[in-house]
């Protein structure tokens, strides 16, 4: 069974990601500051996680106050294995926090707080709060097979400046971007919301059906 590395900090909270990822024949190595992974060169892909804010220092910036405390272990690993990532071409998802370590990894920036935009179902966090318009041309266009798919959002912050390495792929009614893949790269993909809460939705449930497809 091919392996995937899969970050988090909150050992709890990787349920979701780990179940999504066996649900499409990929085995889960779970990885962490406290149990880090040097190398890619183990495993097969990379799926990175939800969780807290980014550091802003990594993109220059000073915190805002809605920016939470920064866990800078967590995101000195991260970045580090995104970019072996990006430069090996290893397939990767990268969800929610995941995308923004994509994102600033590779030379951007974020917003640090969007106010209202952020939607908590507690008793139903794959509900659909908002539609992300897919453009056309683009990996997650090939892979949802839809010109627009309704998503859940638990993010309060997003791109600002985008890479020059990245391209749109998706955005929210309100301009916020909400998937982005890197440019001229194999599977390298990140989205703002929650697909593994959402795996048993057919676009949701494309998107790690791909991911294992490029894995393998």
């Amino acid at each position: 069974m091919k392996r995937v590395a899969l970050c988090y900090r909150k050992e709890e909270s990787t349920k979701p990601y780990a179940d999504a990822l066996r649900s499409v024949g990929l085995e889960p190595v779970l990885v962490s500051p406290d149990a880090p992974l040097d190398s890619l060169d183990a495993v097969d892909g990379l799926l990175l996680s939800g969780g807290a804010d980014l550091n802003p220092a990594l993109y220059g910036a000073k915190p805002h106050p809605a920016t939470s405390k920064p866990d800078n272990a967590r995101d000195e690993l991260e970045v580090g294995l995104i970019s072996q990532a990006v430069a090996k071409d290893l397939p990767s998802l990268c969800i929610c926090r995941g995308m923004q370590i994509l994102n600033v990894a590779l030379g951007g920036t974020l917003q640090q707080d969007i106010p209202n935009h952020r939607v908590r179902n507690p008793g139903d966090p794959g509900k659909a709060v908002h539609a992300v318009a897919v453009r056309s041309e683009t990996l997650l266009s090939s892979v949802v097979r839809a010109a627009s798919i309704g998503v859940n959002s638990r993010h309060h912050q997003a791109v600002d400046l985008l890479s020059p390495r990245l391209v749109v792929s998706g955005v929210a009614p309100d301009g916020i971007i909400e998937a982005v893949e890197v440019r001229g790269g194999g599977f390298l993909l990140g989205v703002q919301w929650h697909p593994e809460n959402q795996i048993d939705q057919q676009a949701h449930r494309l998107l790690f059906e791909r991911f294992a497809t490029a894995v393998r």
